[in-house]
C-alpha cells in the first residue's frame, strides 16, 4: 500500500450565514424595545464589520446578539476580533469586528511543530494559509485531526480536503 492520505488545516467560514446572521441582528434591533431608537448600524465590509450606535451599553447587547446568531448558524465566535470602541458624531461609538481568515503563519508553525513532535509517522507542511497533512495511514491522520481539537488556537480550525 503505498498510497498516501491527506487533509488541509484551514481557518474559514461561510460568509453567507455571516450574512445571514447579520441580518437577523439587525432584524432584532429594529423590533427590540430597548434597542429600537438607538438608530443601530451594522455595515458589513470584505474584511470587517462596522457597528454605529448611540451609546457603549448599546454596543454590548448587540454584541450579545450577534455572538448568539452567529453561534446558531455553526459560525466560530473566533472570527470576530473586536476592535478599539471610538467616540463618534453625536454622541455615538464605532466599533470595527475584524473577521479573522486564514493561518497566520506563527500559529502555521505552532501547528506544524506539534504535528512533528508527536506524530512520528505524520508530514506537516505549510501552503499560503493553511497547513497540509500528509500520511500513509487514515488512523495517523484522525489522530493528528483529534489531537489539533484538544489545542486551544486564537482562530477556528477546520479539516478539509480529507482524501
Amino acid at each position: 500500500m503505498a498510497a498516501s492520505f491527506s487533509f488541509d488545516v484551514v481557518s474559514e467560514f461561510d460568509r453567507q450565514e455571516l450574512v445571514n446572521a447579520l441580518d437577523q441582528t439587525t432584524r432584532e434591533i429594529q423590533s427590540r424595545y430597548d434597542l429600537k431608537d438607538t438608530k443601530t448600524t451594522l455595515e458589513l465590509g470584505e474584511t470587517a464589520i462596522t457597528i454605529n450606535t448611540s451609546s457603549e451599553f448599546t454596543l454590548e447587547a448587540i454584541h450579545t446578539l450577534l455572538q448568539t446568531k452567529a453561534a446558531k448558524r455553526n459560525l466560530s465566535l473566533k472570527i470576530f476580533d473586536y476592535g478599539k470602541i471610538e467616540s463618534s458624531s453625536g454622541n455615538r461609538v464605532r466599533q470595527e469586528i475584524t473577521l479573522r481568515k486564514g493561518i497566520s503563519q506563527e500559529i502555521a508553525k505552532q501547528i506544524s511543530k506539534l504535528i512533528r513532535d508527536e506524530f512520528n509517522k505524520v508530514q506537516a507542511s505549510i501552503q499560503g494559509d493553511a497547513v497540509r497533512v500528509s500520511a500513509k495511514s487514515k488512523d495517523d491522520l484522525q489522530a493528528v485531526m483529534q489531537r489539533l481539537k484538544q489545542e486551544e488556537f486564537p482562530m477556528a480550525l477546520q479539516f478539509t480536503n480529507y482524501r
